[in-house]
């Protein structure tokens, strides 16, 4: 993969990852609603700011960054969900989808290393600090 190709599929990721959240936000039930309605909150937010972040530094580098729901539901490697899942199925996707994003930011990580990018590595690795801390956090829940 280039560079722009990571970067967009980032991009899209956390689009598609934006709507999730916005679903468990609002279809989140049971005892433990007002602590996973407001963390779902929390993380569709950086998720916003993490898509536009990306997409900005993507511009920067000469790229374009997918912009449309179609696009992003074409590059992103998680999947939206329209399911009625439990409070603990809700964390245990999103834990699932960090998994993947930040496996796929050691990728982007050396690819941006590959192409003499610090910037966007050091992006990237931000980020995959980001998620892991958010895992073991939603793990600590689900125990």
């Amino acid at each position: 993969m280039t560079l722009e190709q990571i970067l967009n599929q980032q991009i899209a990721n956390w689009n598609v990852l934006y709507t999730k959240l916005h679903h468990f936000h609002w279809y989140v039930k049971g005892a433990h609603f007002f602590t996973l309605h407001a963390k779902f909150e929390e993380l569709y937010e950086e998720a916003a700011a993490t898509m536009d972040e990306f997409a900005e530094r993507l511009l920067a580098i000469g790229g374009n960054p997918v912009s449309t729901l179609k696009g992003a539901l074409e590059l992103a490697t998680i999947n939206e969900t329209n399911e009625k899942l439990t409070a603990e199925e809700m964390v245990q996707t999103v834990v699932n989808d960090f998994s993947l994003m930040i496996d796929e930011l050691k990728t982007g990580m050396e690819i941006a290393e590959q192409n003499n990018d610090e910037v966007t590595h050091d992006m990237f690795l931000g980020r995959m600090g980001e998620l892991e801390k958010h895992n073991w956090m939603l793990k600590s829940f689900l125990k």
